[in-house]
């Protein structure tokens, strides 16, 4: 077999992995084995660049990197539903079409997901462009992102597919997902998603492709568009398009239905009603479709919506209970975030004890205080929510909430920078839950990855006196474990062979694990393979890190400032010893051919990933820039520059380069 044929056959087998484990969860190797294959692939590509194919299983993982999403006028308006919230208004809505149209009318019963609307484009059974609903007139083009989601096929099955059609859908983030994001946010210190709608469109319209393809992105799609009269109904759409391996609402578990009746619609949007907080993601209502496209075409649109369809809104989940208590959490970065301690009150199926309260600014917007009768909603949020007060209810003595001056834990003075929503105690060195979560971060399973150890052994550990920061680790011995409850000779062995082990841990994860504030693991990284050691970011300024690709002041300022903590210097030095990779091994070869060169790297290109050349030109000497300016010396230009990037280059006067320029540049010196 010959390299090329092995190529497409990992894309063809990969494909149908993807297509088992992401729309029919029926997966048939281990994530192991899918992940070589893959390796096998990307490793193929890159030796046969004139077999690059957009829609490879390769390109899932993104790497692309959009400045500026084009505007996209739509072939076909993508108008929103006219919406209603009770019976009667879909009587209403059934009675009108029933008098424009004779005989049988059946009708289509479909969960709202509550995500972004997007319409993909297929041409010879190829995703062609992914858009957004925008206006409904125009929308984003967002198709390099959208490649990354694993359940949208980017090839068809089967063979009876139109030549050139449109598919449209939702795309939307799991429950669980969306958990673990916001998580992952609040360990680097940013605000937190509202909920899983607003995280999947900030996704989506992301820049870097790669940072896409990490965040648990999914997606259903359910109504097909051709110029071509392909079915008779919208039901026969739906289930043809599951057999080209779209991920569609399937009638066996109970996620579309074909009815002929009021009753029989109540029927589905009572059980949803009732059921929608089983599902693994957000769902806001039941969209109901005339099924016969003959008879769509007959009722026509309004200048908004179409007259065939309508979606019934579920009542946002709110509940009425007493606020017992305002407390305040102290997060590994020093974040303060208020919670509401409430009497317990059932609410979308669970009872609620407990509430965020955000910040200072929204305390004040709602006035809360100390026995008021609040509402909270559990609406797209995993965490429910204060979200008014009944003043009616409220007594009389009542005084409004003081946010505290002080660290509820330490006593240290708070403090909160311009422009940034949150209060921080800024004693890291001495505040126990700043110091027990940045051990729980430098032992999470994305940082170091510490076998035998977790949460509760970190607070036996701190309650023992064993340890006060992440490098006391690195001094444990088997003895210490077996003063702890619950380790025996076995688990005691296994938790210190488990710290030995991290010497094996890249750079880039160990930068992660220091728990700067605001370097989360991709500014790890980019940091990482820029400075290529722990001491050259340690001995770089601020106005110098600002330089690399994607680090702003904020980042920057923070890495200036831990750097300059002599107490963090001291810690580095003792992981430094304990054996931990301070430095980026096997970086290649370094010269000197690109000294000095500030560059920017843009476009796609025929023989290098973006990070490679980036790599490259750190190693020779040279700087990469995010964005052109007065003070670049080159663009480094692929297929797919923006126009406005090469509009700006050519008015600034700066020489665009191609690839082939690159490399000469490289191999004869660029003064030569």
């Amino acid at each position: 077999m010959t390299e090329k044929e092995r190529i497409l056959q990992l894309r063809k087998e990969l494909a149908d992995h993807n297509y088992r484990y992401y729309v029919l969860d029926n997966p048939v190797v281990s994530d192991y084995d899918f992940d070589m294959l893959l390796e096998e692939l990307i490793r193929l590509e890159k030796k046969h660049p004139e077999l690059y194919d957009p829609n490879s299983p390769s390109q899932r993982v993104g790497g692309d990197v959009t400045k500026k999403f084009e505007t996209v006028r739509h072939r076909y308006p993508m108008l929103s539903l006219s919406n209603t919230y009770n019976r009667e208004e879909v009587e209403d809505f059934i009675r009108r079409a029933q008098k424009t149209i004779e005989g049988d009318m059946g009708f289509v019963c479909e969960l709202k997901y509550d995500g972004v609307a997007i319409g993909i484009r297929y041409v010879n059974g190829k995703l062609d462009r992914a858009v957004t609903r925008g206006d409904g007139t125009q929308g984003d083009d967002v198709t390099t992102n959208v490649r990354t989601i694993r359940s949208i096929p980017l090839e068809l099955h089967g063979e009876d597919y139109p030549e050139d059609f449109e598919i449209r859908g939702e795309i939307f983030m799991t429950l669980n997902g969306f958990a673990q994001l916001n998580s992952d946010r609040e360990e680097a210190g940013y605000e937190p998603f509202a909920n899983p709608r607003n995280a999947a469109s900030g996704t989506l319209k992301m820049q870097d492709s790669s940072i896409v393809a990490k965040r648990p992105l999914d997606s259903f799609l359910y109504f097909v568009l051709s110029d071509k009269d392909l079915f008779e109904t919208h039901f026969e759409s739906i289930k043809k398009a599951g057999e080209w391996g779209f991920k569609v609402p399937l009638e066996k578990d109970h996620r579309i239905r074909l009815a002929h009746s009021v009753d029989e619609i109540f029927e589905f949007i009572n059980f949803w009603d009732e059921h929608r907080h089983d599902l693994p993601f957000e769902i806001d209502g039941v969209v109901i479709k005339v099924n016969r496209y003959d008879q769509q075409e007959e009722l026509g649109f309004t200048a908004k919506s179409p007259r065939w369809a309508i979606a019934y809104k579920f009542k946002a989940e709110t509940a009425e209970t007493i606020l017992e208590e305002v407390t305040y959490q102290v997060g590994r970065t020093g974040a303060i975030t208020p919670v509401a301690n409430l009497k317990p009150v059932r609410l979308a199926g669970t009872t609620v004890k407990r509430a965020s309260l955000y910040n200072q600014d929204q305390i004040e917007k709602l006035d809360l205080r100390i026995g008021d009768h609040v509402f909270v909603e559990k609406g797209g949020e995993i965490i429910p929510k204060v979200t008014g007060v009944d003043l009616k209810k409220r007594k009389s003595d009542s005084q409004p909430l003081v946010y505290p001056t002080n660290c509820p834990e330490c006593g240290t003075p708070l403090e909160r920078k311009e422009g940034e929503a949150l209060h921080y105690c800024p004693n890291d060195s001495g505040c126990p839950p700043q110091l027990r979560g940045k051990v729980e971060h430098f032992i999470s399973r994305r940082a170091m990855d510490v076998d035998g150890l977790g949460t509760e052994t970190v607070n036996a550990l701190f309650d023992a006196g064993l340890i006060r920061n992440y490098a006391d680790l690195y001094a444990l011995s088997k003895e210490d474990f077996l003063k702890l409850e619950k380790f025996a000779d076995r688990s005691a062995e296994n938790a210190v062979e488990g710290i030995k082990a991290t010497v094996e841990i890249p750079f880039e994860r160990v930068l992660y694990a220091l728990g700067i504030r605001y370097v989360g693991e991709t500014v790890a990284k980019k940091l990482a393979r820029h400075y290529g050691s722990i001491d050259a970011i340690r001995n770089a300024g601020k106005e110098e890190l600002i330089e690399v690709d994607e680090i702003g002041e904020r980042i920057a300022g923070s890495v200036v400032d831990f750097m300059a903590d002599e107490r963090n210097l001291q810690n580095i030095e003792r992981l430094r010893e304990a054996g931990l990779q301070m430095e980026i091994e096997d970086q290649g070869e370094k010269g000197n051919a690109l000294e000095g060169l500030k560059i920017v790297v843009s476009g796609v290109f025929k023989n290098y990933e973006r990070d490679e050349l980036k790599e490259i030109i750190e190693r020779q000497g040279g700087k990469n820039v995010a964005s052109v300016s007065s003070k670049t010396d080159y663009v480094l230009a692929g297929d797919g520059m923006g126009p406005s990037k090469r509009k700006k280059a050519e008015d600034l006067g700066v020489p665009i380069i191609t690839e082939e320029d690159f490399e000469r540049m490289i191999e004869e010196g660029h003064g030569n």
